[in-house]
């Protein structure tokens, strides 16, 4: 298979051409403040298994809304003290899954989070949020959902989720608040990089070739769904290209990369024709942290560096969290 993106060295030195707009803060200010002021409750409670060195906790939490979204909590059953936190967010058509699946950072001493996300999960995983907002007239799928203005789109709602995560656990006993990370692969780093652009109490953000991230090049050069699915729309919606792009700058990787400041550690796979490099390289290039890294895999498609970027992030995030 030919590499379908750029290389390096241009792939090094590319920007994004993509512009931050003007409200973009205040657009996530008052669409975070709306979501606490609408608030609900926070459920924790125990999950039976026959696993002995962690715990397991089937959470519920109010995302946008108010709206109730589903999530894994693991907690390694010796611990004292306060523990880093490390929110997982999930790739495209997938949920939280099961609860014992993912115990490599509670084995690790973190306090691990896996949130659900909305309307998803029955792809390749399964979840347990449903997303109660409707749409305009959409592709199948997510990513044209009410994509004509940023207040209705499906990103929106996803993204204060991610927010209103690290809000019903930063406060509990366990969690040492001035250490939180958050991570995933694909739509899940890209959730990421938008968390971590909009609150600052994220200290470390870890995305594994980041989806959602310069819409405006992906849309165009991607070779598999799920940008096709905007594609697709346009195709269909041929006046709407002013709107859909201008929604999407305030949903772009690039956008909020330009915001954090937190440490971070991206990932990129050079045969990637689901997420192509070059976007990744135009959030990373973006980021405003003066710590941050990416790792390239050069030989492989959108599988990234799976459990060898696991490794990585485990050890780098040690050397910042101790």
């Amino acid at each position: 298979m030919p590499f379908p993106d750029l290389v390096h060295p241009a792939l090094g030195a590319y920007q994004s051409a993509v512009q931050t707009p003007t409200d973009f803060g205040a657009f996530w200010e008052r669409t975070i403040a709306e979501a606490r002021v609408a608030g609900g409750a926070v459920s924790i409670e125990p999950v039976q298994s026959t696993l002995k060195l962690v715990e397991l906790f089937d959470v519920t939490f109010p995302g946008f809304g108010g709206h109730p979204v589903k999530g894994w909590l693991v907690l390694p059953t010796q611990r004292s003290g306060k523990l880093p936190l490390a929110v997982q967010y999930v790739g495209y058509g997938g949920g939280r899954g099961f609860a014992h699946e993912h115990l490599h950072w509670a084995a690790s001493g973190y306090a691990y989070f896996r949130m659900d996300t909305r309307g998803q999960g029955s792809v390749w995983s399964t979840g347990a949020t449903a997303d109660p907002v409707g749409s305009t007239p959409a592709q199948p799928g997510s990513m044209t959902k009410g994509i004509l203005h940023k207040d209705d789109y499906y990103y929106r709602r996803v993204f204060t989720d991610g927010v209103r995560a690290i809000d019903a656990l930063i406060g509990l006993d366990f969690v040492d608040a001035s250490r939180v990370a958050v991570l995933g692969g694909s739509q899940g780093g890209g959730i990421a990089i938008a968390v971590a652009g909009i609150d600052g109490r994220v200290k470390a953000v870890m995305p594994d070739v980041p989806f959602l991230c310069d819409f405006p090049r992906a849309v165009r050069v991607a070779g598999r769904d799920p940008y096709g699915e905007i594609a697709r729309y346009l195709a269909q919606h041929r006046d709407a290209l002013g709107p859909v792009f201008e929604t999407l700058r305030y949903f772009d990787g690039v956008c909020f990369a330009r915001q954090s400041r937190a440490a971070a550690l991206f990932s990129a796979a050079m045969m990637d024709d689901i997420c192509p490099p070059s976007t990744v390289y135009g959030a990373f290039n973006a980021f405003a942290g003066a710590d941050k890294s990416i790792v390239d895999y050069e030989f492989n498609n959108h599988e990234g560096g799976g459990p060898f970027q696991d490794r990585r992030q485990m050890a780098w995030l040690a050397e910042r969290f101790g």
